[in-house]
């Protein structure tokens, strides 16, 4: 299954966007830290404007054109290969936004941290 968004308020930690490409099914039921791009979209990474909140791309939302939620404020639950180290703060990469254990840069943003393996904060992102 993969991750999950298991809670958030949707009046302060959610906005929608509008992919601007396909997403490869690798990414799908993954955290991915976003941006919008200078048209507007929806991208992996940091695009025009840095990283703006947190994506759970899947088979519904995966194509250009569709949109997809982006959460700023909130925990996520994680299953099978997503699993995370425990009380562990974690970042995004600027570039692929790859969800990691890598130290804050400025290629890598602080996006959040883990309660458990399998429940991570997404902390104020964007």
């Amino acid at each position: 299954m993969g991750a999950r968004i298991d809670k958030t308020s949707s009046s302060v930690g959610v906005v929608r966007g509008t992919l601007n490409a396909d997403i490869a099914n690798t990414e799908w039921n993954k955290l991915r830290a976003v941006g919008i791009n200078s048209s507007g979209l929806v991208v992996l990474g940091a695009g025009q404007s840095g990283i703006k909140g947190i994506a759970i791309i899947d088979s519904t939302n995966y194509r250009a054109g569709k949109r997809v939620d982006i959460f700023k404020l909130g925990e996520a639950i994680l299953t099978s290969t997503d699993i995370l180290v425990a009380g562990t703060s974690y970042t995004a990469n600027t570039t692929t936004g790859v969800v990691s254990s890598a130290a804050a840069s400025g290629t890598q943003i602080a996006i959040g941290y883990t309660i458990e393996s399998d429940r991570f904060v997404i902390q104020g992102v964007g």
